[in-house]
């Protein structure tokens, strides 16, 4: 299989040769050929709760809800995802991994698409602001038992866990599960910053949405957003949509953090896609708006995100004044420095997996238009 277009990185007319699920060439074209669509990796979103109606952490959640999501996701140009479980009962975590594992096991295609699985919670706060929209039933103390059973149940499959590292016994938990080889990330916290150095210290690498999960009032400089901001050996995930962090922010964010160690990601959750409207969400109401944001019903705060990465990408250059080709490594190759991956994932070149998207764009548009998405040489979605 042979595809043309624009190189996302350089701006050059390129035909990407695909041979067995991997790139074989890339070749330059003469001259320069209109209207042809940029070529990109494809995306990887490193938390994704649901989207339209499907949700990891569902009670009757399904293979069928995982393909769901799948399908659903390459439409936005995303290859690669991160099953996002967040806080639940006990039983219900270890069924649904169980699901998700299962479902790799069966199928290549959907192993390709899932390199790992997230836990955000039910280790985090359980305070009014950082909780977000968790359950506050569902929300406990760290158990590193409990995560070996996790793990048991995702055979191996568990590649970042977030906490809120001021609950008791954090700091033995991250030491622990970091040895593992596990990632930890903070996230959905109240900690001071002298409890997010130690976190540091304790091998935490990564801010979970950094600036969401949050009091909606914090002191002016001493306060937790700052130290992970400011910390070096954090990677930071942030939701560019324009709900979540205003412009301001993310100009100063991606300033600060720097893009070599910023990761955009969705944080797509269950009702995301659906119609304008109030759904059912566990015990929660939550709504829908026009604009496609989502917000626990009648309060104003967010509810997870109802965007995705074609979304976000636009948005991240429209408020930051970059372009694709600083961009779109914060949703290819940046995540495969938290998340390690084999074999050049991430990057345009010759060996490196044909997970690719085609999508139009030009400065100022809200979204890319996706054209056409493969993973491992095969297309998963056309326009």
């Amino acid at each position: 299989m042979k595809i043309r277009g624009i190189s996302v990185f350089n701006g050059q007319p390129i035909e990407v040769e695909i041979k067995e699920g991997f790139i074989e060439n890339i070749d330059l074209l003469p001259g320069s050929e209109k209207n042809l669509p940029y070529v990109s990796p494809g995306f990887f979103d490193i938390q994704v709760n649901g989207y339209k109606g499907s949700d990891y952490s569902l009670e009757d959640f399904s293979e069928e809800h995982l393909k769901n999501i799948i399908d659903n996701l390459a439409a936005s140009g995303t290859t690669q995802h991160i099953p996002t479980i967040v806080s639940s009962p006990p039983e219900r975590i270890l069924k649904n991994l169980e699901i998700i594992s299962k479902a790799i096991n069966d199928s290549p295609d959907i192993m390709e698409a899932i390199p790992g699985i997230h836990i955000e919670g039910p280790f985090i706060s359980s305070e009014e602001g950082p909780r977000g929209c968790h359950d506050p039933s569902f929300i406990r103390n760290p158990d590193f038992e409990e995560f070996r059973q996790w793990q048991e149940a995702a055979e191996g499959r568990i590649v970042m866990v977030t906490i809120a590292p001021e609950r008791e016994g954090s700091m033995d938990f991250i030491k622990k599960v970091t040895r593992t080889g596990v990632r930890i990330a903070i996230g959905h916290t109240g900690a001071t910053p002298e409890i997010i150095r130690e976190a540091i210290k304790a091998g935490a690498q990564f801010s979970t949405h950094l600036g969401n999960g949050s009091y909606l009032i914090l002191p002016k400089v001493n306060n937790y957003i700052w130290e992970q901001l400011a910390a070096d050996e954090l990677f930071a995930g942030i939701i560019c949509d324009g709900f979540h962090l205003p412009a301001s922010t993310v100009k100063v964010f991606a300033r600060t953090k720097g893009l070599e160690r910023l990761i955009l990601t969705s944080d797509v959750a269950l009702v995301g896609g659906l119609n304008p409207g109030i759904y059912k969400w566990g015990n929660m109401e939550v709504e829908v708006f026009k604009d496609g944001h989502l917000g626990l019903a009648g309060s104003g705060i967010l509810a997870g995100a109802g965007h995705l990465l074609d979304w976000d990408i636009a948005h991240f250059i429209k408020f930051t004044g970059n372009n694709l080709a600083n961009t779109i490594p914060l949703c290819t190759i940046n995540p495969t420095k938290i998340i390690e991956m084999p074999h050049n994932y991430g990057k345009l070149e010759i060996g490196a997996p044909a997970n690719l998207t085609l999508f139009h764009y030009q400065t100022g548009d809200d979204r890319l238009q996706i054209i056409r998405t493969l993973c491992k040489g095969k297309v998963i979605f056309k326009k």
